[in-house]
């Protein structure tokens, strides 16, 4: 997909064009054991299911698998996936003390159009011989997409990229709602919500189900998309998810949504047909529009 000897393109260009992430271009395959990546494929998948298990409880269910592996080794590698159980608990956040944190907004606010309040978090996606990290900015209302990236790395570069995709192509929500993981508490990730006037809403440490939503996204896309497939490289996962999402939002119903579509609900009209199955992902956006966006100091593009 990315040729590194291209005269006219350059591999920024390139990466760019297919919306993928540059760091995408030092990804390396087999970062961990195959053992280990066994059992971070039984653990993700059993966090899907239950999320709500601990190291503790995790420990007891490999055991029950006839897999002996002790508490440390559990704990570094659902760390190293992302995945924290939804009850409180002590010492296993991923946030960054030194960055500020935001109150939590939603709470008994009626959320009754689009663009009123936004959603992001991170998931793990499972490769044959590694993994990689996804993160989506997702419509409350609608459970609309807005937009997506892949990484092989938690910095918070990509998030800001996805951030920066949505706000160009969809404009501005009311509020902003994230958990406070270093990525979305990060200055750059911030400043770029602040410098739009948009606020800011934090899900209260330890309660995943603060931006629920969006957690059921991921085990739609989990159960209905990546467990289905074994993806052999960073670009066979980003065609397997592109085509999930474009199916997500234009042809999935939603009981929430009376069986209606997110994009339906999302542009407040049926989609065409001739947009789900167009070739031109550009397309599949009725009502296009670039917007402005104040990068803010801290977002500079370099």
């Amino acid at each position: 997909m990315i040729d590194r000897e291209h005269t006219s393109l350059s591999l920024r260009q390139q990466c760019k064009l297919l919306e993928l992430h540059r760091s995408n271009l030092y990804y390396v395959e087999a970062q961990e054991r195959e053992e280990n990546l066994d059992l971070m494929r039984l653990l993700d998948e059993e966090y899907t299911r239950h999320p709500f298990k601990g190291v503790l409880r995790m420990k007891a269910y490999l055991d029950d698998l006839g897999r002996r592996v002790n508490i440390k080794r559990i704990r570094r590698l659902l760390r190293l996936m992302g995945l924290e159980a939804i009850y409180p608990k002590k010492n296993l956040s991923q946030s960054n003390p030194a960055h500020k944190k935001y109150p939590y907004l939603l709470k008994d606010l009626v959320i009754e159009k689009p663009n009123q309040v936004w959603c992001t978090d991170i998931t793990y996606v499972r490769l044959a011989q590694g993994f990689m990290y996804l993160v989506a900015v997702m419509d409350w209302y609608s459970r609309y997409v807005l937009s997506w990236r892949l990484s092989n790395s938690l910095d918070s570069s990509f998030c800001i990229e996805a951030l920066e995709d949505a706000l160009m192509m969809y404009g501005f929500p009311e509020i902003f709602n994230s958990d406070q993981g270093v990525q979305f508490t990060s200055e750059a990730f911030t400043g770029l919500l602040l410098a739009n006037d948009i606020k800011i809403s934090m899900d209260a440490k330890g309660r995943a189900f603060d931006n629920i939503f969006i957690e059921r996204l991921w085990r739609s896309v989990k159960y209905e998309e990546v467990y289905l497939k074994e993806y052999f490289s960073a670009k066979e996962a980003k065609m397997g998810l592109d085509g999930y999402f474009k199916f997500y939002n234009y042809e999935r119903h939603h009981q929430a949504l009376d069986y209606k579509k997110p994009a339906e609900v999302y542009f407040n009209k049926i989609i065409p047909v001739d947009y789900i199955n167009c070739v031109d992902n550009s397309l599949l956006v009725p009502r296009k529009v670039t917007h402005t966006i104040n990068m803010g100091p801290q977002v500079q593009q370099q």
